[in-house]
């Protein structure tokens, strides 16, 4: 299907070499130069958070972008931490490679990795998508992000919005969706016509990332074995989960090793699993681990670019080694934006396979309550802020 949604999008860019098409403009009878939105100037807590209605108005820069109105978006523990300044360093140096800017040119910072809305233009070369479709996206951390009233991505990040959901439940999906494929599919390897009957463990399942991964993996055929609070089994297990292993009960590790080896490992949870979960893999029969907490960020704000990059370089290749001679593989996963993975999300959506987890639903005038909601954590479901409502609001832009 990945194939499919690929060549789709391949042939209407090369049709566009034959056929040109008329684009539909904004006929408001005046050029919008500034929005609302929530911004920080700095980094810190929560008192950071500012709005205001006269933030600069996203431009189409590049001739593959969009302009999205946003209806709904949704708020992840890294807004939090890039809140305080996690991953500054590294996230300053992707939007300005080149170090032309002076420093603290990032601010005013929009946060927002989910989005949920309406294209409202579309730059030149475009022709996957036209003004006034529905989509969503998961926007990457050196973008500005989505508590605002419009937000420029790349069309290759955007994705028509699943049908069966509204913008709210939509805004629920995108960032931790792509963050499980980048780490199942690109990274472990998995996919739909290889994963039937594989045996699978998932560190942390009851999460954003956990909660996705569970649904995809059993509607494509693999068996999952998730570890979790024990007020959360029930959750994970309507969820699909095979088999669930209570973390406050005592050291997880000991029923898990009772139980038959894995193919493939997700963890979510860090630390010190590491040095116990590999022994938990079948050996020599390409089974991975792979992780989601690395220390790549860390490194890079504490050493430099240059010096935690090689920090970073010098641990993974490492623990690659160490683990490879053992007959597993060891592998760091990451998030990576990506409209063709959410436009098969987008199906299996469709489908009824995976349903949106929607933990609380805040107003745009509530998004510092928001994140105070996920700072404290353990929710089972996604924070999302209800930005505008449609109708003639919208109509109104056009």
């Amino acid at each position: 299907m990945g194939l499919k949604m690929t060549c789709v999008r391949h042939l209407a860019f090369r049709s566009s070499l034959f056929h040109r098409q008329c684009r539909l403009f904004s006929t408001s009878s005046r050029a919008r130069t500034i929005m609302p939105a929530w911004v920080i100037d700095k980094y810190g807590s929560n008192d950071v958070l500012r709005f205001t209605k006269n933030a600069s108005f996203p431009v189409i820069n590049y001739p593959n972008e969009v302009i999205v109105k946003v209806f709904a978006a949704g708020l992840n523990p890294l807004d939090v931490s890039m809140r305080g300044g996690y991953g500054a360093a590294s996230l300053s140096m992707m939007r300005d490679p080149l170090s032309i800017k002076q420093s603290g040119s990032e601010f005013p910072l929009i946060l927002g990795r989910d989005v949920s809305g309406v294209i409202m233009e579309c730059g030149l070369d475009v022709k996957y998508f036209r003004e006034r479709d529905e989509v969503w996206a998961a926007i990457p951390p050196w973008k500005q992000g989505s508590l605002a009233e419009f937000v420029v991505l790349s069309g290759n990040e955007v994705s028509h919005k699943p049908k069966s959901l509204s913008h709210t439940e939509a805004a629920a999906i995108p960032y931790v969706a792509t963050t499980a494929w980048s780490a199942l599919v690109n990274t472990g390897g998995i996919k739909k016509d290889n994963c039937a009957k594989k045996r699978i463990l998932i560190l942390g399942g009851s999460g954003g990332v956990g909660t996705f991964a569970i649904q995809m993996l059993k509607a494509w055929g693999a068996h999952v074995t998730v570890t979790c609070s024990q007020n959360a089994e029930l959750f994970v297990r309507e969820l699909g989960a095979d088999h669930v292993v209570d973390y406050t009960a005592g050291p997880v590790e000991e029923p898990l090793s009772m139980l038959e080896k894995f193919d493939l490992i997700l963890d979510n949870v860090g630390g010190g699993t590491e040095h116990w979960a590999l022994d938990l893999l079948k050996p020599w029969t390409g089974a991975k681990y792979v992780t989601l907490v690395t220390p790549f960020l860390q490194n890079t704000d504490r050493l430099g670019i240059a010096d935690g990059m090689m920090k970073t370089a010098a641990t993974v290749s490492t623990k690659v080694i160490k683990h490879l001679v053992k007959g597993v593989h060891y592998r760091w996963g990451f998030f990576a934006p990506s409209g063709v993975a959410l436009d098969e999300i987008r199906e299996m959506v469709d489908a009824g396979q995976i349903r949106p987890v929607v933990e609380e639903t805040f107003n745009f005038s509530q998004v510092p309550q928001a994140f105070e909601k996920v700072e404290k954590g353990h929710a089972r479901g996604k924070t999302v802020v209800q930005i505008s409502k449609g109708g003639d609001d919208f109509a109104a832009q056009l």
